[in-house]
């Protein structure tokens, strides 16, 4: 009998990715993680945001970062300045950023949904790699009968199918999440 079990835990790990990816998408409503995708430059390097500083969610429409070097404070503002897929204008006082969360408008909603489809469709093109991969595997095992085989792709394409299933709704959770006023 084939084993899958490698399969699912390869097509669980694309849907994990895809929910971290989800975590970053901007809803209107402030949370650290939107920040996570940040690199800073610091010491020569660039560094993840949530490790030169912390980020927390003061209400919901404010973030503040507290860098653990005060030094790095212009540095960071700038860099959450610089990325434009956030749409953010952070300000310094000298010892914290605060990042204000602006309301969403009605086109701003709509491209943020269209660039997480783009991040359902890249979980679903790991899902179907993970999916061919498993075929060759399943093509190539010379002790399967013709019989064995044929279930074995089936349950593959099964397994494929449970786990777009799950992607979608998770997608579709966001995406309603982004559209709610």
């Amino acid at each position: 009998m084939f084993d899958t079990s490698e399969d699912r835990k390869k097509m669980e790990g694309a849907v994990e990715r895809f929910k971290d990816e989800m975590k970053k998408v901007r809803t209107g409503r402030a949370h650290p993680d939107m920040l996570s995708g940040i690199k800073v430059e610091v010491y020569g390097q660039y560094m993840p945001l949530n490790q030169v500083s912390n980020i927390t969610a003061a209400d919901a429409t404010l973030l503040v970062v507290t860098p653990f070097d005060p030094a790095n404070i212009q540095a960071i503002a700038a860099a959450i300045r610089a990325d434009q897929a956030l749409g953010l204008n952070p300000s310094d006082d000298g010892r914290i950023v605060r990042v204000p969360i602006p309301s969403l408008t009605e086109e701003r909603r709509k491209e943020i949904v269209k660039t997480a489809s783009a991040k359902v469709e890249e979980a679903k093109v790991a899902l179907r790699n993970i999916r061919e991969d498993a075929r060759k595997a399943i093509k190539i095992a010379e002790e399967m009968g013709e019989d064995v085989k044929k279930r074995a792709e089936k349950e593959i394409d099964e397994l494929t199918k449970e786990f777009t299933d799950k992607i979608d709704a998770e997608f579709k959770a966001k995406s309603d999440e982004i559209m709610k006023l």
